[in-house]
């Protein structure tokens, strides 16, 4: 593509598998100009695979959203080659287990620079480009998980419940110049982020642990219950391309209807009943 070309530009963080794969792969059969990035090159495979599969190509760059210098390269790229930034989904993330006691302070941490300051990295480097040519579009993949909370993902919710927070302050300050910010909030999809992409706290595991039963418990609910949906993470892509095609898209976007009515239920009852029924529905029983 060129300078000149009509095919909106947009860069992808977190494409090596999931959302972002689904995503990048779906635009780039379609008409747009793809930059898909990941922090490990060694596994862009399935991400090739798929793009070829669906008759697509994109340039796939190296991008860690917590290394500032990797996202200046890239933004560099974008702009000598392109001359133009369109659209930013910031998808990387991942999602670590683990009562509070169970984690280490590094664990913590890093989950948070992962997820929150990794979306302020790259968004930071990308506004300049949007701002210039007054308009573009930032959707940052948050998660259901940033509407309430479950025990053992608390160090998850916090990244996420900070990225709501972020993004509706960034609505309002990028307004004026012509960019949208909007959140999509999914609930549990098959991904790897269930299975070869999971973490859990150093401790998680630890027999003298006095979460360990807890722990276990709620790690066996939560397996029993990711076994049984059957959602498509295509569902998400195909949400991203239509928000970004819109000139004033929605600001939160929930794609499953059942996150829909956790988020409803969240919002409108009394918290005292709507914790009561978290507490039964993960067995967490007084001893």
């Amino acid at each position: 593509m060129t300078k000149n070309s009509n095919k909106k530009v947009v860069l992808i963080t977190g494409c090596s598998s999931g959302f972002g794969l689904r995503i990048a792969a779906r635009l780039a059969s379609l008409n747009y100009c793809v930059i898909a990035t990941m922090r490990n090159m060694s596994k862009q495979n399935d991400l090739v695979g798929e793009i070829s599969l669906r008759g697509g190509e994109a340039d796939i760059l190296r991008l860690d959203v917590s290394d500032v210098d990797s996202i200046k390269n890239v933004v560099q790229h974008i702009k000598g080659k392109y001359g133009r930034l369109d659209a930013l989904v910031n998808n990387a993330g991942y999602g670590i287990g683990g009562f509070f006691e169970d984690l280490t302070q590094e664990e913590i941490r890093e989950q948070i620079e992962t997820n929150f300051f990794g979306v302020q990295n790259v968004t930071r480097e990308s506004i300049p480009l949007m701002r210039e040519q007054k308009k573009g579009t930032i959707v940052n993949i948050s998660s259901i998980s940033g509407l309430y909370a479950l025990p053992c993902f608390g160090a998850y919710n916090a990244s996420k419940w900070a990225l709501e927070g972020f993004s509706e302050s960034l609505y309002y300050e990028l307004f004026p110049f012509g960019i949208n910010v909007c959140l999509i909030e999914p609930g549990v999809y098959k991904t790897k982020i269930f299975h070869e992409n999971r973490r859990c706290a150093v401790n998680f595991f630890n027999p003298k642990s006095p979460y360990y039963e807890l722990s276990q418990n709620v790690q066996k609910r939560i397996n029993d219950h990711v076994k049984v949906i059957n959602r498509d993470p295509e569902d998400v892509a195909v949400l991203a391309e239509k928000l970004i095609g819109l000139e004033h898209p929605p600001f939160r976007n929930i794609p499953d209807a059942s996150s829909k009515v956790i988020y409803a239920l969240r919002r409108f009852l009394p918290f005292g009943f709507f914790s009561w029924a978290m507490r039964r529905l993960m067995r967490l029983n007084s001893k």
